[in-house]
């Protein structure tokens, strides 16, 4: 591949990446938030729980539109609805009006989050060269993860700003609003790319897909691949969600739903959204633990670099296997320290430190990849709205029972809970997640037809 194609490549993964950035952005910022917000309105378990999740509903609507709007529509337009949600959500909390108000923005905020963590590795996964996939869609997640960062630092720099009382009043409403920033980057960058010619190619838009594959390949490659795209496409071209119901489609749907709600149910937004209540449960106060949240984002970003610079040589499958047995024994460290009462040492800090680092290596950034990759073309963006769909469920699900769980069964059983998750996606993905690795979009489809799938 020539060095100006890469460049291009690059120059296109990283707009997407932005839309990466929002997810991670948007949904910790509550994270720093949520302790003010339950002081100030003075919020049952259960109501604690809706208000840290309830931005995951909209995530929910979002993820299931956005492949039917982006397959009529086109992929590039309903990013920029995304940028637009998001613009409109910290704007809206932003303003002091009551609590219900708060919840109608978090939920157009969660549209925004919805469409991008579907639509921004579908994307990227259809200008991609199959060589650099695995690593150009873990930069998507690198975006995620950088959003989780930025924003841990920026509560952290928020609530040093003043006392509690301020923050407990405004302070928490600002940690909202400063996410208006990226979000018009967002819509800058978006400006800039091209449409994915994948779906250029299905609009019967050919000379503007081989133009786009050109300046990523060559033009010699941009032609192969543009017939390699057409005769995927000659196979079936009506893409309704009924269609993915059919024998073959409901075996490689069932893998992409079933991955996608284990990447959430093994507990990791029960730590990002709650990290700092987790530590204060620990023995640490309010700015400590905002501290010891910062961290647990640098780890997360450190090891999402780890899994880009090996996805494509390890592969996606033994860096999922590493990385469940990894998070296995890290969650059953963290429920043994609450259960022995050893939970004021520095155990806990340091085995949820590993827990991050295992998934950040393997089902933080790979559930998106091997979901982007693992559809036929011409039912890609309705298969992934679906797996995407069900991933915004199981997040919504851990998000709304972590408190519930801490104060019925206690943090030993809720982690333990977790730990069971773990085990279960290490011998699904050992069993049932198949190697795609090098393998081009056309060549992952062909596999399935191969099985007989």
């Amino acid at each position: 591949m020539h060095k100006q194609g890469l460049q291009y490549v690059y120059k296109c993964t990283y707009v997407a990446a932005v839309g990466g950035l929002l997810f991670g952005y948007d949904t910790a910022v509550v994270a720093g938030a949520i302790g003010f917000i339950q002081q100030k309105y003075s919020l049952s378990p259960a109501m604690m729980g809706w208000v840290a999740s309830c931005a995951l509903v909209g995530c929910v609507i979002g993820a299931m539109f956005a492949g039917s709007l982006s397959d009529r529509i086109g992929r590039k337009k309903v990013l920029m609805i995304s940028a637009i949600a998001f613009a409109i959500s910290s704007l809206g909390i932003m303003l002091p009006i009551g609590l219900n108000w708060f919840i109608v923005f978090r939920l157009i905020g969660g549209i925004g989050i919805g469409i991008a963590s579907m639509l921004s590795p579908l994307y990227i996964s259809e200008i991609a060269p199959a060589n650099i996939r695995g690593r150009l869609i873990s930069i998507y997640q690198m975006g995620i993860v950088l959003g989780i960062l930025l924003i841990y630092f920026v509560n952290a720099w928020i609530a040093g700003m003043h006392d509690d009382s301020w923050n407990i009043e405004s302070g928490w409403r600002w940690m909202f609003g400063s996410g208006l920033l990226p979000s018009v980057l967002f819509i800058l960058l978006l400006l800039n790319v091209p449409e994915s010619p994948r779906w250029l190619a299905q609009q019967n838009r050919l000379d503007e897909a081989e133009d786009v594959l050109s300046k990523v390949n060559g033009k010699e490659k941009a032609k192969e691949e543009l017939q390699s795209i057409r005769a995927s496409m000659k196979e079936d071209t009506e893409a309704s969600f009924g269609i993915l119901m059919q024998p073959g489609l409901r075996y490689v749907l069932l893998i992409g739903i079933i991955l996608a709600i284990l990447s959430q149910v093994t507990g990791i937004n029960a730590i990002m959204y709650y990290a700092p209540e987790i530590f204060k449960s620990s023995g640490d106060g309010t700015s400590s633990a905002l501290m010891q949240t910062v961290l647990v984002g640098v780890i997360n970003t450190l090891f999402t670099i780890v899994a880009i610079k090996y996805v494509d040589k390890w592969g996606r499958k033994t860096l999922l296997l590493i990385g469940a047995a990894g998070m296995t024994i890290c969650l059953a460290l963290v429920g043994a320290a609450f259960h022995f009462g050893m939970n004021q040492g520095p155990l806990i800090l340091v085995a949820i430190l590993a827990y991050i680092a295992f998934f950040a290596i393997s089902l933080g950034p790979l559930t998106f990849v091997v979901v982007a990759e693992i559809f036929p073309t011409h039912v890609r963006g309705r298969a992934m709205s679906v797996a995407i769909f069900f991933l915004w469920v199981a997040v919504f699900a851990v998000s709304q029972t972590f408190p519930m769980l801490q104060s019925s069964v206690g943090p030993a059983i809720t982690f333990w809970i977790y730990m069971l998750m773990s085990v279960i996606a290490f011998f699904f993905v050992w069993r049932l997640v198949p190697e795609t690795k090098e393998k081009s979009l056309e060549e992952i489809e062909q596999f399935w037809k191969n099985k007989g799938m």
